[in-house]
C-alpha cells in the first residue's frame, strides 16, 4: 500500500533548498513515487489511496548519510590503550562462534543507534573479520533493522601501521596488499580502506601525528588490484605526506585530512579523488578535560595539529571544488554513534559554509561521493525512502538534528525512534563544544585585531602570544 506523508515541511535535500509548505510525499514498498501538493494528491484521487502519516508541522528531509563510522564499538572510552591489548580483544572478538555471536551483537547495536538518531545510510571504514557484510546482508534481507551498509571489513594496515594486526591485516610486500584486497572482495566488501599513516596514539612525539607508515609501492599495488576488480580505495590519512603519497599512487578518497597545499590540491583534481572531512572525533580531546579523556599534554597537541588539518584541508578543498563529505569517525572512544548533527555543526561552524549547505553535504553530495547518487541524499521521484522528520527547522539551527521526531528507512516508518544515550560523552562533549565557539570567536577577535596596521607593536605582541 502506498504511504502519504502530509502537514509537514519539506527540506528535499539539494543544494539551494528551501522549506516547502503544504507537499506531499508518497513512497510505496521501499521508493519515493511522488511528491506533489496536497492538494492535487487530493483532487485527483491519490489521497485516499495511501495510508496517511500527518507530520503535524514537522520537517522532513533525506536520512543523513555518515561518511565514516566503526561499528565495532559504540564509542564509550577503551580502558585498553596499548596496541597489544587491543590486538588481544579483537582476537578475542573473532575466535569462536560465541564471541563473533557477541561482537555481532554489539555491531548490529550501533548500527541501529546510528538509524535512530537519522543516519541512513553509514559507510562502515574498518571493522572486525567480516562481520560488517554479515551485517549488511542481514540488513538489507530484512533480517534484522538497520541503515545502509557500505563495508570495508578489516583495514590493510602494515607492520606498526595503525592498527595494525586488530582491525586492519597487515600486509609485508606489495604483493601480499594485492592478496589482502582479493580476500576481501570475496568477501562482498563495497571498498578497500588502507591505512597510510599513523594516528595521534602511534605517534612517539609532539608535532609527529600521523607518519607515513605504508610505502608507495604496497599503496600503489592494493589500488591497482582494487581498481582492476572494480573497487575503489580509501585511505586513512593524517598528515601532508600521507595524503600526498596516497593520491600519487591510486586512492580515491582520503580519510580526514591533514594541511593542504597547491601541489595536494593538484593530486586532489588530477585523481578525481574525495575528502572526507571528520572533525568530531578530535573536538573532546583538544578541547575536553584530560583528567576524563586521559590523554598526555602531547597526545593532546597533536590532537590539535590533526583538528587544524582535517580543517585547513576541508575548507581548501571546497574552495578548488574538491567534493568534501562528512563522517563522524564514530566508535572512536568519546565519539558515539548518534551525533551525526555534531559534525554538521562543526562543519558549518569551522569550514566557514551555510546550515543549508551542510545538510546537503550530509545528504545529496555524501550520497554522490559513496556512489549512492542515484538511489538515496533526496526526496524526489525514484529514490529511496529514505527520511528523517525533526520538530525544529535544521537550517535555522542544525542542533535540531538532535533527536529524531521520525525516522523512514527504505520505507519502513520508525515513528518513536529513541535513544540510548551516554552522559558521560554528551556532558564532557557538550562542555567542549562551548569551549569551540568561545576558542574560535577569541581567535576571530584577535585577527580583527591584527589587521589594524596601527595597532602598537607591543600590543601585537601580546596578542601573539595570546595566540
Amino acid at each position: 500500500m502506498k504511504t502519504g506523508y502530509v502537514n509537514g515541511i519539506l527540506l528535499d535535500g539539494t543544494e539551494n533548498m528551501v522549506p516547502q509548505k503544504d507537499k506531499m510525499v508518497i513512497t510505496e514498498g521501499s521508493k519515493i513515487i511522488s511528491v506533489e501538493y496536497k492538494d492535487k494528491a487530493i483532487a485527483d484521487g491519490t489521497y485516499r489511496e495511501c495510508q496517511i502519516v500527518d507530520l503535524n508541522g514537522a520537517y522532513i528531509m533525506p536520512g543523513l548519510i555518515n561518511m565514516h563510522t566503526h561499528l565495532a564499538s559504540s564509542g564509550k572510552p577503551l580502558k585498553a590503550r596499548s596496541k597489544k591489548d587491543i590486538k588481544k580483544i579483537t582476537s578475542l572478538m573473532s575466535s569462536n562462534p560465541l564471541t563473533r555471536r557477541y561482537a555481532m551483537g554489539k555491531f548490529q547495536k550501533n548500527a541501529e543507534t546510528e538509524l535512530v538518531s537519522g543516519v541512513t545510510t553509514v559507510r562502515s571504514m574498518g571493522g572486525l573479520s567480516d562481520l560488517e557484510t554479515t551485517l549488511r546482508n542481514d540488513i538489507a534481507t530484512g533480517k534484522v533493522e538497520g541503515p545502509r551498509i557500505l563495508t570495508c571489513n578489516m583495514a590493510i594496515s602494515v607492520p606498526g601501521g595503525h592498527m595494525a594486526g586488530s582491525l586492519a591485516y597487515e600486509a609485508t610486500s606489495p604483493e601480499e596488499a594485492a592478496s589482502f584486497v582479493r580476500k576481501l572482495v570475496s568477501q562482498g566488501v563495497d571498498l578497500i580502506k588502507l591505512m597510510v599513516t599513523g594516528g595521534v596514539l602511534d605517534a612517539d612525539e609532539e608535532g609527529e601525528p600521523g607518519a607515513l607508515k605504508m610505502s608507495p609501492d604496497i599503496i600503489k599495488a592494493a589500488c591497482d588490484e582494487a581498481h582492476r576488480l572494480g573497487y575503489k580505495v580509501s585511505a586513512h590519512c593524517e598528515s601532508p605526506a600521507g595524503v600526498k603519497e596516497a593520491l600519487r599512487n591510486g586512492v580515491d578518497y582520503i580519510e580526514h585530512g591533514a594541511k593542504p597545499d597547491q601541489e595536494m590540491m593538484d593530486l586532489f583534481k588530477e585523481k578525481g579523488a574525495a575528502l572526507i572531512c571528520t572533525i568530531s572525533p578530535t573536538i573532546p580531546y583538544v578541547f575536553g578535560d584530560p583528567k576524563i579523556t586521559g590523554f598526555t599534554e602531547m597526545e593532546q597537541n597533536n590532537c590539535r595539529t590533526v583538528l587544524d588539518g582535517i580543517i585547513s584541508c576541508a575548507r581548501a578543498c571546497l574552495e578548488e571544488g574538491i567534493p568534501v563529505g562528512l563522517g563522524t569517525d564514530s566508535g572512536t572512544s568519546f565519539t558515539t554513534h548518534y551525533d551525526m548533527w555534531r559534525e554538521l555543526a562543526y562543519f558549518s561552524y569551522y569550514c566557514g559554509v551555510s546550515r543549508n549547505f551542510a545538510l546537503h553535504t550530509a545528504t545529496q553530495v555524501n550520497a554522490g561521493i559513496a556512489g549512492l547518487g542515484q538511489v538515496t541524499g533526496t526526496i524526489e521521484p525514484g529514490k529511496a525512502a529514505d527520511m528523517i522528520m525533526t520538530e525544529g527547522n535544521p537550517l535555522n539551527d542544525l542542533e535540531a538534528l538532535r533527536g529524531m521526531y521520525m525516522v523512514v528507512v527504505r520505507g519502513k516508518l520508525i515513528r518513536e525512534p529513541l535513544l540510548d544515550k551516554v552522559d558521560q560523552i554528551d556532558k564532557l562533549v557538550d562542555r567542549a563544544s562551548v569551549d569551540v565557539r568561545k576558542n574560535t570567536e577569541d581567535h576571530e577577535e584577535l585577527e580583527k585585531i591584527l589587521e589594524n596596521e596601527d595597532i602598537d607593536e607591543n600590543a601585537r605582541r601580546e596578542i601573539l602570544d595570546r595566540r
